[in-house]
């Protein structure tokens, strides 16, 4: 694994859907193997690329030698336009990944979100079939009575035992059809938010994308 010294950042606007959106990457300090797209929880429940698991997930993929980007959804600070109602937001979280991939292009991508974040990051995995998906706390009700998808890349899922915005019980439930079956991580005492968690959380993400990269399809 690479060393876990800072990485370079640069927060900037680029042209969204939308209007701008605004972006930061973070870059280890060797050449990255790969790129990760971090979505963030729900933009009116205060959600932004600042929240705390999102920044934590950035770090975890520069850990393992990726490049991150974090973005704000649409409305969400200096990014234009309003809330998307689950689409938009996915046409953000597209828009800015082809931007990553155009600044670092021919690398593997990494889709990773928290909370409704991975519910987006989810459906542009289906889609774009990355490397590898990262789900924190994934909120799988969204997908009401239908099955839940099975992106087509190994699955990471962490969830906290006493989540109390994401029930970890249905979440468990909503897996066990899936196959693959996702590698999961159930964290005792642990909510929603990971309060006291996150270097594990961390540690966690850090050490499966690294595990895993050079030898998954």
């Amino acid at each position: 694994m690479s060393d876990r010294s800072g990485p370079r950042t640069d927060r900037h606007l680029i042209p969204g859907p939308a209007g701008d959106l605004e972006v930061e990457i973070g870059t280890p300090k060797q050449a990255p193997r790969g790129v990760a797209l971090v979505c963030h929880p729900h933009p009116q429940h205060g959600g932004t690329m600042d929240n705390k698991v999102a920044y934590m997930l950035a770090r975890a993929a520069n850990d393992a030698g990726l490049a991150a980007l974090r973005f704000n959804f649409r409305g969400v600070g200096r990014s234009a336009g309003q809330f998307g109602h689950g689409d938009g937001e996915l046409d953000d979280a597209r828009c800015a990944t082809e931007y990553l991939q155009a600044q670092l292009p021919g690398l593997p991508l990494l889709l990773s979100g928290f909370s409704f974040g991975s519910i987006v990051a989810l459906k542009l995995a289906l889609e774009l079939a990355p490397r590898r998906l990262v789900s924190i706390a994934p909120p799988l009700f969204y997908f009401g009575d239908a099955p839940t998808p099975t992106p087509p890349c190994p699955w990471l899922v962490v969830h906290g035992l006493d989540d109390e915005i994401v029930d970890a019980a249905d979440t468990q439930d909503r897996l066990e059809g899936v196959q693959p079956a996702p590698t999961q991580h159930w964290l005792p005492g642990v909510g929603h938010f990971f309060h006291g968690r996150l270097s594990a959380l961390r540690r966690i993400v850090a050490d499966d994308i690294d595990s895993g990269w050079d030898g998954s399809a």
